[in-house]
């Protein structure tokens, strides 16, 4: 999995060492919702049933390197 720098560390911190690779990759395969931000990134969503909360994965433009990781008590699943 590719990450930048700021990713490298940010995820050693407490609230973020928990989030493993297995989620963010199921989160760039398989999201439930994508966002593209004004500078390119790219925002995804995945609900994790471990732990039973939403994931938001931060990619950079390419959709391939992860940029940020967490978990985000402020996403709401849309109704369908």
């Amino acid at each position: 999995m590719k990450c930048t720098h700021y990713f490298t560390f940010v995820k050693k911190r407490p609230d973020r060492a928990i989030i493993q690779e297995k989620w963010i990759l199921s989160a760039m395969d398989n999201p439930l919702k994508i966002e593209i931000q004004k500078d390119g990134r790219i925002r995804k969503w995945k609900y994790i049933e471990e732990v039973g909360k939403y994931l938001r994965v931060v990619f950079l433009e390419d959709g391939e390197t992860v940029h940020n990781a967490f978990f985000d008590r402020d996403f709401k699943e849309e109704p369908q």
